[in-house]
């Protein structure tokens, strides 16, 4: 599977996507985590992202991938938390560069160490100019980010600008795991004024209701963690699809 070109088809086609990310250690224990992937495939998500910020790596990252392409045809995309967070078995991984590090670490140099494991691994590199917004949760905290500010638009669409002249080929805001509110409308709107680059925006989403705003402020794709590890998610996974598509049809 190509999956940037299954990417863009999807956009151009309904406008809006969704997909399910999972960190297996937010869960209590394994079955859980499977039924989860499970249910958010069922429910006709988009594709189904697998990392975390920390301890997401080697065999555990290769059985669960494994695991899930047992049951799953959806691309499996890695979200790296650093340069261990890499498995042959998964379909593409975002590629990130966090912009708004303070560390150079994270903009370049981990990506230099692991883009030949990638290359051997012949493992589809998404290559995405990653942006903490406030509060940031702990990504802002390993990743050493100066998060940005919400109210700031200037910065944002700065950064929007300077990610499509450097030549990213997707844009992802992510206001971390758990957040309590998801990235303001604005600043949503700033970037996607700002650039013409496929936008990902993450963190705080909640509720459908919220989800099919992003999409309306300019997102193409919103992707949802916490919300789906809920009771009864598969109605939930289903309302947030739903609600999405919806959005996507209104474009």
């Amino acid at each position: 599977m190509n999956v940037h070109k299954y990417i863009m088809e999807k956009i151009e086609k309904e406008k809006a996507l969704i997909f399910s990310v999972i960190d297996p250690l937010d869960y209590s224990d394994y079955e859980t985590m499977i039924k989860t992937i499970k249910n958010a495939n069922e429910a006709d998500v988009d594709a189904i992202v697998i990392g975390g910020s920390i301890g997401v790596q080697g065999k555990y990252l290769d059985d669960i991938i494994k695991d899930v392409k047992s049951f799953c045809s959806l691309p499996i995309i890695l979200f790296p938390g650093n340069i261990g967070t890499i498995s042959p078995f998964a379909d593409a991984i975002y590629f990130l560069s966090l912009l708004n590090s303070r560390n150079p670490y994270w903009i370049t140099r981990a990506q230099m160490l692991a883009s030949p494991v990638i290359k051997k691994m012949n493992i589809e590199a998404l290559s995405v100019a990653y942006l903490v917004v406030e509060p940031g949760g702990t990504v802002a905290y390993v990743g050493e980010a100066d998060v940005l500010p919400r109210s700031n638009l200037k910065v944002a669409s700065a950064y929007a600008m300077a990610a499509e002249m450097i030549g990213f080929k997707y844009i992802f805001t992510d206001a971390g795991s758990n957040a309590e509110r998801h990235i303001p409308l604005p600043f949503i709107k700033a970037v996607r004024k700002a650039t013409t680059l496929p936008y990902i925006v993450a963190g705080g989403i909640k509720e459908p209701e919220q989800a099919m705003e992003i999409i309306k402020a300019g997102a193409d794709i919103v992707q949802i963690g916490t919300a789906f590890e809920l009771d009864n998610a598969k109605e939930r996974i289903k309302s947030f699809v739903k609600s999405i598509k919806e959005a996507g049809r209104k474009k």
